[in-house]
């Protein structure tokens, strides 16, 4: 069984027992997590599309970590001008492991 979730802006195709980096959610450690915006489910070779969402489906998640992403380097340099600025950015993520999806 398989989904195709929406959050944070982004799809996801995502099957049971997956793990997931997404943009960050208010959840702590432990805690689980609600997705409705499903897109698409397919079980058994069944598949239930919706217009935007598939009605009464949901993909119930479990967060396993807080963490930030690896550091993205931004350079930037003047031509001829001696201008150079050097700064980074890491951007945080919560990883969620898929424990079930409903339909």
């Amino acid at each position: 069984m398989l989904a195709v979730i929406k959050t944070g802006g982004k799809q996801y195709k995502v099957a049971e027992g997956d793990y997931l980096s997404l943009e960050k959610l208010p959840a702590a450690v432990g805690e689980t997590v609600n997705f409705t915006d499903v897109m698409l489910v397919e079980n058994a070779g069944k598949v239930s599309l919706g217009a935007s969402c598939v009605g009464g489906a949901t993909v119930v998640g479990e967060v396993v970590a807080q963490k930030k992403r690896d550091t993205v380097l931004i350079f930037k340099k003047g031509r001829r001008k001696n201008r150079r600025r050097k700064n980074g950015h890491r951007q945080p993520v919560t990883v969620v492991k898929i424990s079930s999806i409903n339909c």
